[in-house]
């Protein structure tokens, strides 16, 4: 037996642990799968920071709790007596249906979250003029389920072209979310079915989805992105066809100097992605998506999306006008 054997069948290791990792990645092929790891590390690092695996409590001051006490201001309650009493009728109309769609892997049941307190805030406001439910970007199949059996008014198990064209759906996400909404409206439009609005906040694509060419089947769309820290948001959407879709804008949202609560996430997300999660919780984003959805749902007020557009940007120290 060799010297180097001996070692070994001793338990003693015959070379140093550097001369070792050193042979090792040496290899090209070594090389290669050490690389991948750390591609795979680094996604799934994103990834988590997006998860609601915290255990900390729902914080006070939460700026998507300021938003929506925000709301009121510039939607229903700001209105003409016509406007809230058309409202208060909404019933007597389709009823809208909001599709909200998580980031991440966040759960849709997570009241930390702006997009599940948004859902909560529309169910609340409008009664039985909205119905509005919250999905894991990854279960668009679900949603889609829950859409068209929302729409067979007569129960039969199969959508006639009157009920496809009384339908008044608003789609809206983050992240993830936000481009599901696309992949979503793309899927309602498969099926004739129209869609009133798509609302993306920071979209990030999925391999193999596109989530900036806006389906002729969507009457209005917005874009909110911003550009800091490693993950950040399309910075323009399209229409498919602009005489079928308007695009109300990509709007720019920059948080130099003006910092957005995101304690409803962990330590390592506001630290190493905080922009993606500023955007999501600004109250600037949901007070003009309550505002569109307050002009579809039956208000019907004189303010144009561009100039709520406009007016979002008035308490914006570094706000960049789209328009």
């Amino acid at each position: 037996m060799g010297r180097a054997e001996r070692a070994v069948f001793c338990g003693k290791e015959p070379r140093s642990f550097a001369i070792t990792l050193h042979r090792y990645f040496g290899t090209r092929g070594s090389r290669i799968a050490f690389l991948l790891f750390l591609l795979v590390v680094c996604f799934s690092f994103s990834a988590v920071a997006q998860t609601t695996e915290s255990q900390m409590d729902v914080p006070h001051g939460l700026a998507a709790q300021k938003a929506l006490s925000l709301v009121p201001r510039s939607a229903v309650d700001t209105a003409s007596p016509g406007s809230r009493a058309a409202v208060e009728h909404a019933a007597t109309a389709p009823r809208v249906i909001v599709i909200g769609f998580m980031g991440g892997f966040a759960k849709s049941d997570d009241p930390k979250h702006p997009e599940v307190q948004f859902a909560q805030y529309l169910r609340e406001h409008y009664c039985s003029g909205i119905h509005a439910e919250v999905f894991g970007n990854h279960h668009g199949r679900r949603a889609l389920q829950e859409v068209q059996r929302l729409l067979d008014g007569n129960g039969d198990g199969t959508l006639s072209s009157d009920e496809k064209e009384d339908a008044r759906i608003i789609i809206y996400g983050h992240s993830w979310g936000a481009s599901e909404t696309v992949v979503f409206a793309r899927e309602l439009g498969k099926r004739g079915i129209p869609v009133l609005l798509t609302v993306q906040v920071d979209s990030i694509a999925k391999p193999g989805r596109d989530n900036s060419m806006i389906p002729v089947n969507v009457a209005k769309a917005i874009n909110f992105y911003q550009s800091g820290g490693p993950l950040h948001g399309r910075s323009e959407i399209f229409a498919a066809d602009p005489a079928q879709t308007e695009i109300i804008g990509n709007l720019h949202m920059t948080y130099n100097g003006h910092r957005i609560n995101c304690d409803n996430y962990p330590w390592y997300a506001r630290t190493f992605n905080r922009p993606h999660h500023e955007i999501e919780n600004d109250p600037r984003v949901w007070t003009l998506a309550a505002s569109l959805i307050d002009s579809e749902v039956g208000s019907k007020n004189e303010t144009t999306a561009r100039e709520l557009a406009s007016w979002i940007y008035s308490s914006a120290p570094n706000g960049e006008p789209q328009f």
